[in-house]
């Protein structure tokens, strides 16, 4: 945006613009309240309406909700899909009244020219943190997760842990996201065979999911399931 576009550009365009940048850098991330709109109102210098008209839009564009007599936060992703719910690894697990388990096998730094562009296109020049996890319920392997870090979106993933907490809830928990893709197929083990502990041809779930802040690759991720080990489940009733 050019200086004279900034000049000339409604209040309201440059509150939202402010919110949305803090947002969609990470300065805000999922969970946080912003300030009251009485707040905003004396940072500003404007009336109500146009403090409200500016979180409207955000609302709107799914980066804000309001609760009320709470305040307006900073939304949660939701992955919303037709008749199916996918759900999270660990969570699934304890819910069958197993014990969960991560193992992080594999963990490096590769520069973007070396990442499949079916999978990422980061920036030229970025860097990208690729990590293989092992999800295990009572010991046995329930998932094999590859992952794809985009460092220019999400820079702090370089140092965090991630052989205590699975890199997916890690994201979610800071870094918040405008779009996100999913595909389900199926496949066999393949060269994950060993770390799954079943034979190459055996059947197996792939999920497939990438997720972008704007424009930017923030993450893609590849979970292979043992096809006899998990399944999906949709329940419908007739209108």
């Amino acid at each position: 945006m050019s200086l004279a576009e900034t000049v000339i550009a409604p209040l309201h365009a440059r509150i939202r613009a402010d919110i949305e940048g803090a947002i969609l850098s990470g300065t805000l991330r999922p969970g946080d309240r912003i300030p009251f709109e009485h707040e905003l109102m004396a940072q500003y210098g404007c009336a109500r309406m146009t403090v409200n008209k500016a979180l409207s839009g955000l609302v709107e564009a799914g980066l804000l909700e309001r609760r009320k007599r709470a305040g307006t936060f900073v939304s949660r992703p939701q992955i919303h899909m037709a008749a199916l719910a996918i759900p999270d690894i660990q969570a699934e697990v304890t819910g069958r009244g197993q014990t969960y388990r991560l193992e992080l096998l594999a963990r490096d730094v590769l520069p973007a020219i070396s990442v499949d562009p079916e999978r990422m296109k980061p920036p030229r020049g970025a860097k990208v943190l690729a990590l293989t996890c092992r999800h295990l319920a009572d010991g046995v392997p329930f998932a094999v997760e590859e992952r794809l870090i985009s460092l220019k979106a999400v820079p702090e993933a370089a140092t965090a842990d991630f052989t205590e907490v699975a890199p997916g809830s890690w994201l979610l928990a800071h870094v918040p996201w405008t779009e996100a893709e999913h595909r389900i197929t199926a496949a066999p083990a393949g060269r994950l065979a060993g770390a799954l502990g079943v034979a190459e041809g055996t059947a197996c779930l792939v999920l497939d999911r990438r997720t972008w802040r704007g424009d930017q690759p923030i993450t893609h991720v590849r979970q292979v399931f043992p096809g006899e080990g998990f399944d999906l489940v949709a329940r419908f009733t007739g209108a």
